[in-house]
């Protein structure tokens, strides 16, 4: 029997097992909260607001690439939210279930995997969010957004973002376990990386040369081909071609598929390990 079968066989042994971790990580997510699963509507909602309110004079005007700031924050915001919750999660789920580690044997990636898809589940609900505020900047008439069938094309980096999130969430669960300062690290790399994604500007705002260093860098992080091509399906519909890169479909889909692979090998590798540190 081939390595592949043999995972394939596990993984369809212990699928009902994902479920149901699946569905226990999204209800203790909202355990003791009043408000619960509005809250996946209510938080992404007030971010918009408040960054709208505080950036929308300083990147919100004179761009082609803003039809609609609110909307263009949202839709970036979400999916960065989805990114670093998951990839947080992940790194953490390890050492949150090391009591049933060490009593039960469950293959150890079903963990970082079921919170990685609990988390999208949460943020496929909050799209609805954005959904909304489409609708009602199309009602009102105010800087609407074009909605086409184009908006269909915004599985692809979302299927991206998934598969990169994996990958690098079974990374950083793995070291997790051997170095547990990699906690307080991961915190400030995404508040960096918040920064660092073009999530409240545009690129062409910060006055960087076509070409120049700094924006090839800015242009290098995954996330930001993953949200353009996004904003591409959902905000430019009517222009979806000029707005959409295939360089960014290559290069973003190459190295979400490298960091799963890399991600997978290394927690393959020292799973064994674990049950020593935990």
């Amino acid at each position: 029997m081939s390595a592949i079968t043999k995972h394939k066989d596990n993984f369809l042994k212990y699928r009902y097992l994902l479920k149901e971790l699946v569905i226990k990580n999204i209800k203790l997510q909202y355990r003791n909260s009043v408000l619960g699963m509005f809250w996946t509507f209510l938080q992404p909602l007030l971010t918009m607001v408040v960054l709208a309110v505080v950036f929308s004079n300083l990147f919100g005007k004179n761009s082609s690439q803003v039809v609609n700031y609110p909307v263009y924050l949202l839709s970036g915001r979400l999916l960065y939210e989805f990114f670093t919750q998951s990839t947080k999660r992940a790194m953490r789920s390890i050492r949150a279930n090391s009591s049933i580690i060490k009593k039960v044997y469950v293959p150890k990636y079903i963990y970082p995997l079921s919170v990685v898809i609990s988390t999208f589940v949460t943020f496929l609900i909050s799209l609805s969010v954005l959904a909304i505020v489409i609708l009602f900047f199309n009602i009102l008439k105010k800087n609407p957004v074009p909605v086409t069938y184009n908006v269909f094309y915004a599985i692809i980096p979302i299927i991206i973002m998934f598969v990169f999130s994996l990958g690098v969430g079974m990374f950083l669960g793995t070291l997790n376990v051997f170095f547990k300062d990699i906690e307080n690290f991961y915190d400030v790399f995404t508040l960096l990386l918040f920064y660092l994604t073009p999530i409240v500007y545009t690129v062409d705002r910060l006055g960087f040369p076509k070409g120049s260093w700094q924006a090839l860098m800015l242009k290098a992080n995954p996330l930001y081909g993953m949200i353009e091509m996004f904003r591409a399906a959902v905000i430019h519909g009517d222009k979806f071609m000029a707005y959409f890169s295939m360089n960014q479909l290559y290069y973003t889909s190459a190295v979400a598929i490298v960091t799963l692979v890399f991600g997978f090998i290394v927690f393959y590798k020292n799973q064994d390990k674990f049950i020593l540190h935990i």
